[in-house]
């Protein structure tokens, strides 16, 4: 069966029951949106303040492929598993974009017997916390462009307004457009335009926020661009926008509450993107997940050098956490592709180009252990046609670097496919004192710290920019020089060209652009190609995607 006909096959516990049962929620504290979705108020968050925090595991992966890595369906089928041997245990997951859903990628709610569900409400319009975080995104651009028309009295330049608008879909014809158009009567004409609402700053604040005040006082900060003199800034608090921006937000800061096929309790709860965003969950999510339960496993997306230092380097840094193992998810399908086979005979056992792209999970582990300074799991997400030599060589070259690797089966078997992986990730983190290292110390400048990065985790040798960025980069060190980095860059490799498999060396990371986060708490920079922006293939999604009287949905995946 396809994931959506195993999940819409799957049964639900009303959620309410469940949340009580699991763990003693009462009804009054939960939101519910429909039977099997609810909000958790924050009211109800901030009560679990005085309680130990359980231990937080994250599952990342190898830079990804199209043969599929399978880091969320990982993260659930873990879940389920340490459910299943005893440890009280909650997943904290991303809310999927529906840019990728009707793209390439797809749904980002697990697949096989590893899925959160209601799979359908989850990939689509859930509880409306995409719709929220663009809306309240879009108010702030409309104010702006409204307070130029009546005569902007804060003399804003329009050539230097750094917000654009955002839509939650790939639509590559947005990425660059001209607003006013028509006359006086329509505003100011200037050039804008759109990114996808998983890379607006909102959504970044959203999920680093602690609280409604935080969020406002975040929103206020936002830097919307510069008055004619060139150099003073424009906050969004100057044009009175963030108390209306927070309360559009009123019910999209509270964590979501969903259950996996197995009935354990999962929250998923922002979404940003890993390669052009910060690629992690809610603050309040995992805090709170982490009050709950014994175990939390999480992921940030894409592969160990994006999500999983962007956890580290901003998540975990700015919110005090601390992480006691990692699962880095592979599959030998993904490995041969990294290896130059071609994505047509990825079925095909080729030992030789298997340990060809053996070199980049190695990058990985080796970041992982001695730049994040955690210890970490391999995971091979079985795939039915791998080999015994294939996964046998695995095993072989993880365990010579002193790797435990682990086959794992949840996609086929749910939690009882992952026990194995779940009492090795248990053996690791039981007795652990959670200490890690930041790639990065704080007090160095932003260039270096876009240069470490680029150096110690991509393997390049040199890191340039052209004047403008240096020059911006040099401006904001005085009162941004302590903030954290968060890369844009392509996750389909090490270096800035998506083509470059394996763990390529020697090369040169472009940084073309950077952008800053004043409201998020960290300085984008942009490198090769990136677009915040994203388009649809050839051959999209969504063609598949259909719906029939009855109201069931297919093609979704």
């Amino acid at each position: 069966m396809s994931d959506i006909e195993i999940a819409q096959q799957a049964h639900m516990q009303p959620i309410i029951g469940l949340a009580k049962e699991r763990y003693c929620i009462d009804a009054e504290h939960l939101d519910p949106y429909g039977h099997y979705k609810a909000k958790l108020s924050l009211e109800y968050v901030n009560s679990l303040a005085d309680k130990p925090d359980g231990k937080l595991i994250l599952v990342t992966a190898i830079s990804p492929t199209p043969a599929g890595e399978g880091k969320t369906t990982t993260t659930v089928g873990l879940g389920d598993a340490m459910n299943r041997i005893g440890k009280k245990t909650m997943m904290c997951l991303r809310e999927p974009s529906l840019g990728p859903c009707f793209g390439v990628k797809g749904g980002a709610a697990g697949g096989g017997y590893s899925q959160v569900v209601p799979m359908e409400d989850i990939n689509l319009h859930f509880t409306g916390d995409f719709h929220a975080i663009g809306v309240a995104h879009n108010l702030l651009s409309a104010l702006i462009d409204n307070h130029i028309n009546h005569g902007n009295e804060l003399d804003i330049d329009p050539r230097r307004i750094q917000w654009k608008r955002v839509v939650d879909m790939n639509d590559r014809a947005l990425r660059n457009i001209v607003v006013g158009m028509g006359g006086p009567a329509n505003g100011y004409l200037r050039e804008d335009g759109y990114d996808i609402v998983v890379a607006s700053e909102v959504m970044a604040i959203l999920c680093l926020a602690t609280s409604r005040a935080d969020l406002k006082e975040r929103l206020g900060r936002i830097v919307i661009g510069y008055k004619s003199d060139k150099v003073t800034p424009v906050y969004a608090r100057d044009l009175n926008a963030h108390g209306a921006m927070a309360a559009l937000l009123k019910d999209a800061i509270k964590p979501n509450l969903v259950q996996t096929l197995e009935n354990n309790i999962a929250i998923i709860h922002g979404g940003p993107f890993a390669n052009i965003a910060h690629g992690c969950n809610t603050v309040t999510a995992t805090k709170t997940a982490l009050k709950l339960a014994d175990y939390v496993v999480t992921e940030a997306g894409f592969g160990a050098d994006l999500g999983a230092e962007k956890f580290i380097d901003i998540k975990c840094r700015m919110a005090g956490l601390k992480p006691s193992a990692v699962v880095l998810v592979a599959t030998v399908r993904a490995l041969k592709f990294h290896g130059g086979v071609v994505k047509e005979e990825l079925n095909l056992e080729n030992l030789a180009a298997l340990e060809k792209g053996f070199e980049n999970l190695e990058r990985h582990l080796h970041n992982i252990n001695h730049h994040y300074g955690l210890p970490c799991v391999v995971c091979i997400n079985h795939f039915t046609f791998d080999t015994d030599a294939e996964i046998a060589l695995l095993k072989q070259k993880c365990e010579a670097l002193g790797a435990k690797c682990v086959v794992s089966k949840h996609w086929a078997k749910g939690g009882a496919g992952a026990e194995e992986l779940a009492q090795e990730v248990v053996n690791i983190a039981a007795d652990r004192e959670p200490e890690f290292n930041y790639v990065y110390d704080e007090n160095l400048s932003l260039w270096e710290k876009i240069e470490t990065i680029a150096t110690k985790l991509y393997g390049a040798a040199s890191v340039t920019a052209n004047a403008k960025v240096k020059g911006q980069l040099a401006a904001w060190e005085a009162d941004y020089g302590k903030f954290p980095i968060c890369m844009a860059k392509t996750q389909m490799s090490f270096s800035t060209n998506p083509n470059a498999k394996g763990a390529p060396s020697g090369h040169t990371v472009e940084i073309r652009d950077v952008r800053l986060a004043n409201g998020a708490g960290f300085i984008v920079a942009i490198a090769g190609d990136m677009m915040t922006m994203p388009g649809l293939p050839k051959v999209p999604a969504a063609e598949r995607i259909d719906i029939d009287n009855n109201g069931k949905i297919t093609g979704l995946f």
